[in-house]
């Protein structure tokens, strides 16, 4: 089992163009020597209020180059298919989604190989042996609950088929969110497979408000008390936690009695055939360079990728109390990445969504 070491304390898919010369998402790609670069990623890194690290690093990236940056944001599985369905006109310069979709991509031919400068410095199991993508933001999967309604959080997967449950839970879509793929990875992994995982969420549905495609909107509903608990992130939901004061982070037991999670890192690769590719590789760099490593922690709330840069941070303290005794395991994301369509299918079946 490999556990990466605590790292830095550090939405609804759409087109947020901020580049002026892109009017639309999906538009005519401009000349290849334009100042511009296209990102097409996974909600969870750029703020609501335009204070996440994206929001920061885009910023001072232009800043330093003169190349704007045009944001897509989605599903992780919905941008991999349609970057698949661009392949003829590639729209896209810089593609970033959570395992094991990032894989996905690598094997569909998506990706082109790519070192970017300071990657030397990531975990080897934090990046891909044939280079086609690095991890840019180190992250875990949790859960969230509203501390105002509930005295304590929730402490097994068990708890939420409680009758006061009623309404009051709700993951994203697996095949289409990331994070909602990996609600499905964890319940294989502590109920023992998918058969019994299965039929614990066929179980759930009675308490489940229904499919979401953005893991992003459901923290709002859980700190308004909409919801009682939804599916996340660490990164996110620590971010999202400073204006949510009724947030708290949690993590279903395992099997075994003690909670678990795994490593759900935000994954980037250069687009294969990309429009930008030149400013797709100099966007890479500058995100794994020092300076915007630094604000992973401070901005995003998220873990730095970059161990030398996370070994001297000092903002590490409170994420490594929130993960205090939370067993991490590691998923096999080569069988995942194999079966992940029927696993997907067994979800929709046992659940009927």
């Amino acid at each position: 089992m490999r556990t990466h070491h605590l790292r830095t304390l550090a939405a609804t898919a759409g087109c947020l163009a901020l580049a002026a010369t892109l009017s639309a998402c999906g538009g005519s790609s401009a000349a290849s020597d334009a100042k511009v670069v296209t990102v097409y990623s996974a909600d969870g890194l750029k703020g609501e209020n335009g204070d996440g690290w994206y929001d920061k690093v885009f910023e001072d990236f232009e800043k330093e180059t003169g190349i704007k940056v045009a944001y897509v944001e989605g599903g992780s599985g919905e941008l991999v298919q349609r970057t698949l369905r661009e392949r003829s006109n590639t729209q896209a310069d810089v593609l970033v989604t959570l395992p094991p979709f990032i894989q996905q991509a690598g094997s569909k031919g998506l990706l082109d190989a790519y070192t970017p400068a300071g990657s030397d410095h990531v975990a080897a199991g934090d990046k891909a042996s044939d280079g086609t993508w690095t991890s840019v933001v180190n992250n875990y999967f949790g859960f969230v609950y509203n501390k105002k309604e509930l005295t304590a959080a929730p402490r097994t997967w068990e708890d939420l088929l409680d009758g006061s449950y009623k309404e009051k839970v709700q993951y994203s879509t697996p095949g289409v969110a990331g994070d909602g793929t990996a609600v499905l990875i964890k319940a294989m992994h502590d109920f023992g497979g998918q058969e019994p995982a299965m039929a614990y969420l066929k179980k759930l549905q009675a308490n489940n408000v229904g499919p979401s495609a953005s893991t992003g909107k459901l923290a709002p509903k859980v700190d308004k008390g909409e919801l009682l608990v939804a599916n996340g992130d660490v990164q996110m939901n620590f971010a999202q936690s400073k204006d949510m004061p009724h947030l708290g982070i949690w993590f279903p037991a395992g099997g075994g009695g003690t909670p678990t999670t795994f490593a759900l890192p935000y994954a980037a690769g250069l687009v294969a055939k990309a429009p930008h590719s030149e400013n797709g590789r100099k966007l890479l760099d500058f995100m794994l360079s020092a300076r915007a490593q630094q604000d992973v922690s401070a901005v995003g709330g998220g873990f730095a990728a970059r161990q030398d840069v996370a070994a001297t941070d000092t903002n590490a303290t409170e994420l490594a109390a929130l993960m205090k005794g939370v067993e991490v395991f590691e998923p096999d994301w080569q069988d995942i990445g194999t079966h992940l369509d029927g696993y997907v299918d067994a979800w929709k079946s046992a659940t009927g969504s």
